[in-house]
């Protein structure tokens, strides 16, 4: 696709209330719009011994992405988000390991799309910030041919954007990026009350303890305000198969449940609102106190740009589930 169609395309998708500013990759929502976030819930993607099913799982992420875009057809939606002339690099979140991690095959989807989009498979990098982590989620490091799975090194200088002080990847920050898609996990997290789209970038810098005072406020903020994140995320899909409830960031088998579900979105301040909702409404049935009003970082953010925490300015779309 040209990059001519790309704009039109992106400047519809935005029109609708996705949010997202054409080519830009940074989220501009005029106060009449609304940001979409995609829910596609199965039964079937994932039981309680967290076996997923690759084949539902891929499904489910092409219709989110179909319907984020406003077309009927996954490969589509794929092509006019993502093109032959693009380099990207999906950011996963593997810190914590097996139960609390994005699911390889949620990953595996999004390279799948992109991959049919005709992004050479040289151009897409797979990385989170140590390949000890990557492997022990179940990832094969990769530094070859093909789709690249790896680790990265860090900036030599730090990068300051207001209350942001830190080395980025360099992988994140490599002049050839076209794009970026943020995959991350759903969890509970005891600082900013939620870890998934926001904090999945306290993977891409060299020192995230040192940001995590007042509950990551106004840390999260800026660190997604920088460029090379802001400007280049296309895409963000969230892993929401088996949230952890209450004890996250780290696995919490006693508070993981089979929740089965995929968002899409453009906007991560959005989609971290719905990830809030989505636990606060399992917590309610355990009478755990809501996590919400500890995500202060939300309204933050909101008031910085980059993206709605005002419920009256989200639209979810829920599709039918099989």
């Amino acid at each position: 696709m040209s990059s001519i169609d790309r704009r039109d395309f992106l400047g519809t998708v935005a029109a609708a209330g996705v949010g997202l500013a054409a080519l830009k990759g940074a989220v501009s929502v005029a106060q009449d719009q609304k940001s979409r976030v995609i829910r596609c819930r199965r039964k079937d993607a994932v039981d309680d011994s967290d076996t997923v099913n690759a084949a539902v799982v891929r499904q489910m992420v092409d219709q989110a992405v179909a319907k984020l875009a406003g077309v009927g057809s996954a490969q589509t939606a794929w092509k006019n988000l993502f093109g032959p002339q693009d380099v990207v690099t999906v950011k996963i979140n593997c810190l914590f390991g097996i139960g609390a991690c994005t699911h390889r095959e949620v990953t595996e989807a999004v390279v799948a799309g992109l991959l049919a989009a005709g992004v050479p498979a040289n151009n897409i990098t797979v990385w989170d910030r140590d390949e000890g982590d990557l492997r022990k989620c179940g990832y094969e490091v990769n530094h070859g041919a093909g789709v690249k799975y790896t680790a990265t090194g860090w900036e030599p200088n730090p990068t300051v954007n207001g209350s942001f002080n830190g080395k980025l990847a360099t992988v994140l920050t490599r002049p050839e990026n076209t794009a970026l898609v943020n995959v991350s996990m759903l969890k509970t997290h005891n600082t900013p009350g939620i870890t998934s789209a926001m904090k999945n970038h306290y993977g891409s810098f060299h020192n995230p303890a040192a940001h995590h005072g007042n509950g990551c406020d106004p840390y999260l903020a800026d660190v997604n305000s920088v460029p090379a994140i802001r400007d280049r995320t296309r895409l963000i899909i969230v892993d929401a198969l088996r949230p952890v409830g209450d004890g996250g960031p780290a696995a919490s088998p006693d508070a993981t449940w089979s929740y089965g579900a995929i968002l899409a979105a453009t906007d991560p301040v959005a989609v971290d609102y719905v990830g809030c909702k989505i636990i606060d409404e399992w917590r309610a049935t355990k009478g755990l106190p809501p996590v919400e009003p500890q995500a202060h970082f939300l309204k933050t953010a909101q008031q910085k740009g980059l993206g709605v925490c005002d419920p009256g300015r989200i639209e979810i779309i829920d599709l039918p589930s099989a």
